[in-house]
């Protein structure tokens, strides 16, 4: 890894060189920069300021995508593994090795560990670090900031990376418009969608309905999901947003299977999932309400609150499930912007976090019909509170050099109870953390930086990766299993961020490229057994990658974007307990020191080709590959999920075309995996083995097209 991080800055080094000899012939190279500022940071920094890895994907990144799943747009950024499990919004996501767990049994469809999900900087991702997808829309998305390096020490619980969906219009044009949607596999969807701008703000809605009789059988979904937002400025120092969501969201789960299953015929459904009906049916609400206010040009604050409630049931593993939950919370921060000197300037933000979930599990026998049972076999109650205060201050030097340092104290503590089982009362289990953080970048020019940072991280445990294993009979004491610890990590990260833009006498008209490498100690990386029926974690795990992210775009109408991940991912200390697997090899152990880490892939990447010239007046034709290289998903590493490449073609208008009188129209139609490629999209981890097989395999789409045809005016 030190080679690594020397050619690196040798690299940085020659690209700098270049650039001062391209600067000296000022009728070769000229530089622009657009001021891209991230909030996803707590407050409003340009991009080539941050320490950090960050990539934005703008509204017209945006439009030309079926958005049912995140994967569709976030396989497009360098370090973030995003994979499609049935064809909805069900997503495996990865970034850097943290959520690699999230796939499986027990409670996992339909979400994510590990990652901060936000839509306008409310939280999606539970108290407990679980993030569900079902008000997740990327079609209504305005842009999508994605902070790939950790942000514990701003976020706190579970940000090995934060994601933030702007629904806020970034226009200043009234519209309405109605786009419907239809492809392959029974897929159909209609929205519609307005935004009007009044003297002070924004008002924004949307109402959109999926269908999807899915491809394998057993997994159709639909969803339902109604937005609303306001965007106003009470006065030139105050602004309030305010937003309204909710969903009525479906999914059947096909479920994995063998590798004779998935080579014989991929379409199937497990046999025991489609037997009891597995499925999720989530309907949820939320409201949250934001303020920012300026006391002057150095002081201000911001706070949000929000209440989001949930009705939850499913058909899992025989049986039946109510849930009855609510999730709310809130931020306060208060931030200074001062000048130390005329060449000094200082930026402090001291804010606490505060979000509360509890509510009541019912558990029912399965009726005949798959539906919920007479029999009442458990009423238990499941909560979790999540508390941090943080401080960060950043110094910058002649708007060249800037300092971050930073800490965050986390407490988050678990409630369980049984009200019918005896011996269960109230356990509760609480997990504190001090993280630490620490940045530096130098700005070479106007359109270039390179950066350095040194962070801590914390994960505790899901709240369904609590529950004690099973195969200890004195495990029946517990609700919440007591040997299982937080994830404490730390990063080492090293990156440079440029962009080039050139005359127009040039075959290259601009290009851009973001190059990352970083080095990530884990210690109690919790590991999946069973399919994820229950967790145990591994003593220390050690991830070393380099990202490599870059868009070119050329003076003949072609433009070229790229994403490049490779990483080492491997236990360093980890020995496992043989009487998980085998009762009979009791006080035997298995060392999977030196082992690939189950679910990582080394290599990933997606590279897409357009073609729009100016004659066409906004046409355009796009290819794409995404690759993914082959990756074990069984500690001992004899699973191992073959490597693939996928292909995708699309042709459509990025610009509306009037109509008439004001009436305009735009759409797209997609073909993706032209090649009809078989392969598996995703993976249990440490499945489980019926039959001396592993059921493990989840099949990704075959060759299927999208059509869309959008009406605004």
């Amino acid at each position: 890894m030190k080679k690594i991080f020397l050619l690196f800055i040798a690299a940085i080094s020659f690209i700098h060189a270049q650039q001062y000899r391209s600067n000296s012939q000022t009728d070769t190279l000229t530089y622009e920069l657009k001021q891209i500022s991230v909030s996803a940071t707590r407050y409003a920094e340009q991009i080539l300021e941050l320490p950090y890895a960050v990539t934005i994907l703008q509204s017209k990144q945006l439009k030309n995508i079926r958005g049912y799943g995140l994967d569709e747009a976030l396989s497009t950024i360098p370090g973030v593994l995003a994979q499609s499990r049935s064809g909805n919004q069900d997503v495996r996501l990865v970034i850097r090795g943290f959520g690699a767990r999230g796939a499986g049994d027990r409670s996992n469809s339909g979400t994510s560990r590990g990652i901060r999900v936000m839509v306008d900087g409310i939280p999606e991702t539970e108290p407990d670090g679980r993030t569900s997808f079902d008000q997740i829309d990327l079609s209504i998305a305005d842009n999508i900031e994605v902070i790939r390096s950790n942000a514990s020490a701003i976020w706190g619980n579970a940000a090995g990376g934060v994601v933030n969906l702007s629904t806020v219009p970034s226009g200043s044009e009234n519209s309405v418009s109605l786009r419907s949607l239809a492809g392959s596999f029974g897929f159909n969807q209609f929205q519609l969608y307005g935004n009007t701008n009044f003297r002070n703000g924004k008002i924004f809605s949307s109402l959109s309905n999926s269908n999807l009789e899915g491809w394998r059988k057993h997994s159709s979904s639909y969803r339902t999901l109604f937005n609303l937002g306001l965007v106003s400025y009470l006065s030139d120092l105050t602004k309030l947003g305010v937003f309204l969501s909710g969903t009525s969201n479906m999914f059947h789960i096909p479920g994995p299977l063998t590798q004779k299953q998935f080579d014989t015929d991929p379409t199937q459904s497990n046999s025991t999932y489609e037997q009891r009906d597995e499925r999720r049916f989530n309907r949820l609400g939320k409201i949250g309400l934001t303020l920012n206010h300026e006391f002057d040009s150095s002081n201000g604050i911001s706070g949000m609150i929000f209440v989001n409630p949930k009705y939850l049931q499913r058909s899992e593993r025989g049986t039946f499930r109510d849930f009855t939950r609510y999730h709310l919370g809130g931020n306060f921060i208060y931030s200074n912007h001062s000048s130390l000197s005329l060449s000094i300037q200082n930026k402090l933000i001291v804010g606490v976090d505060e979000a509360y979930q509890d509510g009541a599990i019912l558990f029912y026998s399965l009726s005949s019909s798959n539906s919920r049972g007479d029999v009442l076999k458990d009423n238990k109650r499941e909560g979790a509170n999540t508390f941090g205060a943080f401080v960060q201050d950043e110094v910058v030097f002649n708007e060249k050099l800037s300092l971050i340092l930073g800490t965050r104290y986390d407490n988050i503590s678990y409630y369980s109870e049984s009200f019918i089982t005896a011996g269960y009362g109230l356990q509760t289990k609480t997990f504190e953390r001090i993280t630490p953080k620490a940045g530096i970048t130098y700005r070479l020019s106007e359109t270039q930086s390179v950066y350095a940072n040194l962070g801590g991280g914390i994960e505790v445990p899901a709240g369904n990766e609590t529950d004690p294993s099973s195969t200890y009979g004195q495990d029946k004491i517990y609700l919440i299993n007591p040997l299982l610890e937080p994830i404490v990590s730390t990063t080492y990260e090293l990156g440079t961020k440029h962009l080039v833009s050139l005359k127009k006498n040039n075959l290259v008209k601009s290009f851009y490229y973001d190059i990352a490498l970083y080095l990530i100690d884990v210690k109690n990386d919790i590991i999946p057994y069973r399919g994820g029926r229950f967790y145990f974690t591994a003593g220390k795990t050690q991830r070393t990658g380099i990202e490599l992210g870059t868009s070119i775009q050329f003076n003949n109408g072609f433009s070229f974007n790229g994403a490049f991940t490779i990483s080492n991912n491997k236990y360093q200390e980890y020995r496992i307990d043989s009487v998980h697997y085998d009762l009979q090899k009791a006080g035997k152990f298995a060392d999977y020191s030196g082992n690939n880490v189950a679910g990582i892939p080394e290599l990933f990447y997606n590279f897409g080709l357009t073609y729009s010239p100016s004659q066409l007046n906004g046409a355009f034709v796009s290819i794409s590959l995404n690759g993914i290289g082959k990756y074990y998903v069984d500690d001992a590493n004899t699973l191992l999920v073959p490597s693939f490449n996928v292909l995708n073609a699309t042709i459509g208008l990025n610009k509306q075309i009037e109509i008439t009188g004001g009436l305009s129209l735009r759409g797209f139609m997609t073909v993706n995996n032209i090649f009809d490629l078989k392969y598996a999209s995703s993976a249990f981890i440490n499945p489980d083995i019926v039959n001396n097989e592993a059921i493990f395999l989840e099949p990704g789409m075959p060759r299927n097209f999208v059509l869309s045809i959008s009406l605004s005016y």
